[in-house]
């Protein structure tokens, strides 16, 4: 399959995914974190075990310390993303949540409400935790993410996103996360048919 096929069917399965996620009661929303943030907790050995491959790699290839020190994952950086999941989860369910309230001299009243934004496309250099990081905040405020980290991350990301996977489907909510590298980011910027914000 060609880049641009995937991109296509990629977006395709998110923008269903964003409709099914912007309706998605707080619970389940909530259940797919936690299934995650546990996902995560017990994999610790296979999200190291990817990390090394990349880790390697990147020595191979010169990367200074400061760059393997953000690609490593260590016990801590699980800890980290573990508790940053149960943290979202914790937080108020912002869809839905309405403010400045007035009425208008014809006695109309207005005010703004919070909806999702539908699939968010984001862009982010070589640092492992983002994939989760970004993913949790896209779910609990009810939008489809597409992930595309550093390449020099290929082996951690998709270990990061199966977690994902395997949190949403114990919560039996639709779910949608990709990763890739290599000209997946002009196609990310060109997707315009699916995406609806580009971070």
């Amino acid at each position: 399959m060609s880049v641009a096929d995937y991109m296509q069917q990629l977006g395709a399965q998110a923008k269903a995914a964003s409709k099914v996620l912007a309706t998605a009661p707080t619970m389940a929303k909530n259940n797919a974190l936690l299934s995650t943030a546990n996902a995560l907790n017990n994999a610790r050995s296979a999200l190291k075990t990817a990390n090394q491959k990349d880790l390697s790699a990147a020595e191979k290839n010169g990367l200074d310390e400061a760059m393997l020190d953000r690609l490593r994952v260590t016990d801590e950086g699980i800890d980290a993303m573990v508790i940053g999941l149960r943290q979202v989860a914790a937080l108020a369910d912002p869809v839905g949540e309405i403010s400045d309230m007035s009425f208008r001299p014809s006695g109309i009243q207005l005010g703004k409400m919070r909806v999702p934004l539908g699939v968010v496309g984001i862009i982010y250099e070589s640092r492992p935790n983002v994939t989760v990081d970004a993913a949790s905040l896209c779910i609990k405020s009810g939008n489809a993410a597409i992930l595309r980290g550093g390449s020099e991350a290929s082996h951690s990301n998709p270990s990061d996103c199966s977690m994902c996977t395997a949190g949403f489907t114990c919560s039996r909510l639709t779910h949608c996360f990709g990763s890739g590298c290599g000209n997946y980011r002009s196609r990310c910027c060109r997707g315009t048919d699916y995406f609806d914000r580009i971070c």
